[in-house]
């Protein structure tokens, strides 16, 4: 019986693509194997996901009882957050839009698929 236990990091101030391509990278993988792809990975994207990573572990350890180097990332995805709008003041009165992106980092752990 695998129990899947998950962690949610919301409004991180990234985009939602970026943070995907280090998703895809460690889907499907253990726990232990994810924790050394991040740790050498050159993305800044890399800091927030090992966060919720852990934090995902941590819960099925302290809530299902279950043991961190037996977990499988089961999903890993994130869902874009609201838009930060921002305006730039550009020559003779204009004014360029700045979209400032934020997501949602969702990474679901459990026992063996």
């Amino acid at each position: 019986m695998s129990t899947e236990t998950k962690a949610v990091a919301k409004y991180i101030r990234m985009s939602p693509t970026k943070v995907r391509r280090v998703l895809n990278q460690i889907r499907g993988k253990s726990y232990r194997d994810a924790l050394m792809i991040l740790e050498f990975m050159p993305y800044s994207a890399c800091e927030p996901v090992l966060q919720v990573l852990q934090s995902a572990a941590a819960n099925a350890q302290n809530n299902n009882g279950l043991q961190k180097n037996e977990l499988l990332i089961n999903r890993a995805f994130a869902d874009a957050g609201p838009v930060l709008k921002r305006f730039r003041p550009r020559s003779q009165g204009r004014g360029f839009k700045i979209q400032k992106p934020t997501c949602h980092i969702t990474v679901c752990v459990s026992t063996e698929a």
